[in-house]
């Protein structure tokens, strides 16, 4: 009974961060030879959007020929000095952006073989954006040495970990050589086991369920087992759960939920129906939208854009939504714990911070306490505020190996709620700094 879905197609970004590292000979060649392609993929105007001073490029990468699986980017380079940004590839600011739609199925990415819809799963993602990866390299090869990062939410927390481990594994082909330097992961799912209890555990402690509900969870449900759902009573008190949450906005406990003609959710588990007005919420400038959903959906399904974006030539249309639901309820493979990728890149050097919005009840701070709790990491620097403009943020813990910190009032996108403590985050992340304990 996985909530978060896997296949969220809200366009995943990738953000990529230079270092001054000069290109070699080899792959300046490269460049020359694929600035025909580059060309078409340049946007020139987008449809309802100011002009910007930075470049930005979409388009299709096909990542297997044979069955005509192409995967759709969305490339903007840095505002400033995009030559000297580190990158860091946002699976679901100061750097060049690129926004990734995976796997196929999703958004406007697709396969032109039926049969590849029926086998997706974590390890086919991985490898289809690995391949992804190969393939950008060449169309922009000057980011190929340059330091890697990946950067995901949600159920990144197990693609971002997952794809890592297979660029660290492959790294040992010179060939294929990827500067991977670390991961980011924002309420991420990591252990089933875990993400239960803790979702459990925070519905009851922030008074979405009763104590008797929260009891009869904790006495009836083996999270660690295979089927915790062949219990009838752990089945109809997690429905109890999921039945409140239905109330609310599950991803943002102290939000208004989206409420007008046009609301809708793809989600099976928590769509909501709501009672029809005749007034549509305003939209809310510079803060959290719960209509962002609706919009980006109507902007991405329009014709001009969809011609601007290269994904069409403005009359024959691909149909964008938010989210597949049938691949989310047929997806095939689902690690249910990547915690021993994280001790594998721990113990490669790779730097791993880890952040939750801690008004999310989806992926719920206390899902990534337990689950870090259970790696036994040592701490180095203990539990403590950090700030951002002088106001407290969030706290953080520094262990071996990894950083975890919390965002204040933040829902499950973090970066929807907090933009500008996300930046400041985002750009110790990258810088490697401690995150600011002073006002």
């Amino acid at each position: 009974m996985d909530l978060v879905p896997k296949v969220t197609s809200f366009l995943t970004l990738v953000f990529i961060a230079l270092s001054s590292l000069e290109p070699v000979v080899c792959i300046r060649h490269w460049q020359l030879s694929s600035q025909p392609l580059v060309d078409e993929h340049l946007v020139t105007n987008l449809p309802g959007q100011p002009d910007v001073s930075f470049k930005h490029y979409a388009g299709y990468l096909t990542v297997n020929e044979q069955s005509g699986r192409a995967l759709f980017y969305w490339f903007y380079e840095a505002t400033t000095h995009p030559d000297k940004k580190p990158l860091v590839l946002w699976l679901n600011g100061e750097a060049n952006m690129l926004f990734l739609e995976s796997p196929v199925g999703v958004g406007f990415s697709y396969s032109n073989t039926t049969s590849d819809y029926n086998i997706l799963g974590d390890e086919f993602t991985a490898n289809d954006a690995y391949a992804f990866l190969h393939k950008w390299f060449l169309l922009f090869p000057s980011y190929r040495s340059r330091a890697f990062y990946i950067a995901g939410e949600s159920y990144a927390g197990k693609y971002v970990p997952e794809l890592a481990e297979l660029i660290n594994d492959k790294n040992n082909d010179t060939s294929r050589y990827i500067d991977l330097k670390g991961i980011l992961l924002g309420n991420p799912e990591t252990s089933d086991a875990e993400d239960w209890r803790g979702m459990v555990d925070y519905a009851w402690s922030h008074a979405i369920i009763s104590d008797e509900t929260h009891k009869i969870i904790r006495q009836s449900c083996n999270f660690d087992s295979n089927d915790p759902w062949s219990n009838d009573d752990c089945a109809e008190a997690v429905d109890e759960l999921l039945k409140q949450y239905k109330e609310i906005d599950i991803y943002s406990l102290y939000t208004s939920v989206c409420i007008g003609d046009s609301a809708s959710s793809d989600d099976k588990f928590t769509q909501i129906m709501f009672t029809r007005s005749s007034k549509m919420m305003p939209r809310i400038m510079g803060g959290y939208d719960p209509c962002l959903d609706e919009y980006a959906k109507a902007f991405y399904n329009r014709p001009d854009v969809q011609k601007a974006l290269h994904v069409s030539d403005g009359h024959h249309l691909k149909n964008w939504s938010i989210c597949n639901t049938k691949i989310f309820v047929e997806w095939l493979e689902s690690r249910p714990s990547v915690l021993p990728i994280y001790k594998k890149l721990i113990t490669a050097g790779l730097r791993i911070w880890v952040y939750s919005g801690d008004t999310d009840g989806r992926v719920p701070v206390l899902s990534t306490r337990y689950s870090l709790s259970s790696l036994g990491l040592p701490i180095t620097k203990a539990w403590r505020p950090w700030y951002h403009k002088k106001e407290v943020s969030g706290w953080f813990q520094e262990y071996e190996g990894l950083t975890f910190a919390t965002f204040r009032g933040a829902g499950h996108a973090v970066p929807l709620f907090k933009p500008s403590d996300s930046l400041a985050f985002f750009s110790a992340f990258l810088l490697g700094e401690s995150l600011p304990s002073v006002r």
